[in-house]
């Protein structure tokens, strides 16, 4: 069942992801969200196209000044991207393993951790199944953040669907964390009880 908005039980910690979807032959999307509890709501979004005459080389420049700029304003605690298509044909492939290269380097330039989710990684996380057409991402991009209509370009609900699904997965493995140290806890304090005694 797709999911209507992040886990209730969700920490209240605030989280701001800053989400990327770079692209050979349209547009690089990108997407700020701020996440607090169980409540997302969009800080900027948009796409930078190029002209057709650019260079590869200048369009990697505008990338990393791009998310470097990004970064600098909105400091988030995550960069998230979407990973390298499978069945690309090679060239284009190690294009956009170029272009994910500049971002990976804006981000670790600015300190901040970057994550890479599969394309099936974000629409099951965003949509609840690996298959969801653009559309439905949109749709639920929209839902999730609470905008008043769905994003566009697509390369921008695109990012801010990579920034979701990195603000999920963040959520479930804080949420696993604080389990697993509850469960370890009586036990701690057993041991250290003993040693008291002793």
């Amino acid at each position: 069942m797709p999911p209507s908005s992040l886990p209730s039980n969700a920490p209240r910690r605030v989280l701001r992801v800053l989400g990327v979807d770079p692209a050979v032959a349209g547009a690089t999307g990108y997407g700020v969200i701020e996440v607090e509890g169980s409540q997302a709501r969009s800080m900027r979004f948009g796409a930078l196209a190029f002209p057709r005459h650019w260079t590869f080389a200048a369009r990697l420049r505008e990338i990393h000044l791009l998310i470097s700029g990004l970064a600098e304003q909105f400091h988030p605690d995550a960069v998230a991207v979407e990973s390298v298509f499978a069945s690309l044909n090679v060239k284009t492939a190690l294009r956009l393993a170029e272009m994910r290269g500049v971002v990976l380097l804006a981000a670790a330039q600015a300190e901040i951790p970057a994550h890479s989710y599969t394309p099936r990684e974000v629409k099951a996380s965003v949509a609840g199944f690996g298959g969801a057409s653009k559309q439905q991402i949109q749709q639920m991009v929209r839902s999730l953040l609470g905008l008043p209509q769905v994003p566009e370009p697509t390369d921008a609900s695109d990012a801010l669907a990579v920034a979701l699904c990195h603000a999920q997965a963040a959520r479930a493995r804080e949420r696993a964390e604080a389990a697993a140290g509850r469960s370890r806890g009586p036990a701690i304090r057993a041991i250290d009880s003993r040693r008291r005694d002793g």
